[in-house]
């Protein structure tokens, strides 16, 4: 007879994952977890004390997704930044149900959106930027939270289906964000 397969906590975490981004994170819950990894609820039980660490654990492995998402970039766009603001919108298109549990839920693990944004994940971005506008890191930061406010705006339209996605309109809009913040910051008038 062959050995059972253990089930980790790194599989229900992947399981959980796959369950948040194909029907949405509030399918997330210790009967289709333990569906999705052919077992009882048991080691699900086992492994978590509440279905709501298991959520929370799910969260943050979609935040890495993301992450690696948005940054992956192809030079597909003239400007770099102009991509990565293009790829947060494409997700919000592609993967409606993780941007939802990402960015319109309560499972934000505690982190601001300051605080989010000034995180380690995007200090390749604030340098690419940096770069791009001959700026120093806190002008960066004001630039990108500027920018991301827009392009998180566009984005949430769309996951939320209140707005058709129209690319060349996508482009123009962060454009005029983008242009709009460094004339801003060249007047001095940059929040």
């Amino acid at each position: 007879m062959p050995a059972i397969a253990k089930v980790t906590k790194e599989m229900i975490i992947d399981a959980s994952f796959e369950i948040a981004k194909e029907k949405g994170a509030e399918n997330i819950n210790a009967r289709t977890v333990s569906q999705k990894l052919g077992c009882s609820t048991q080691p699900v039980l086992y492994h978590f004390k509440r279905i709501e660490d298991v959520r929370i654990a799910a969260h943050k492995k979609a935040s890495e997704f993301h992450i690696n998402y948005v940054t992956n970039l192809s030079g597909k766009y003239e400007r770099p930044m102009l991509e990565v603001g293009m790829r947060h919108i494409q997700f919000a298109i592609e993967e409606k149900n993780l941007f939802r549990f990402l960015f319109h839920s309560n499972y934000n693990t505690g982190v601001s959106l300051s605080e989010w944004l000034t995180a380690e994940n995007f200090d390749s971005l604030i340098s690419i930027l940096k770069r791009q506008a001959k700026v120093d890191n806190r002008q960066a930061y004001n630039i990108f939270f500027q920018i991301y406010l827009v392009t998180h705006g566009i984005a949430s339209l769309l996951a939320d289906n209140a707005m058709v996605y129209d690319e060349a309109y996508c482009v123009k809009i962060l454009s005029n964000a983008y242009f709009g913040t460094m004339y801003l910051l060249k007047e001095g008038n940059l929040l």
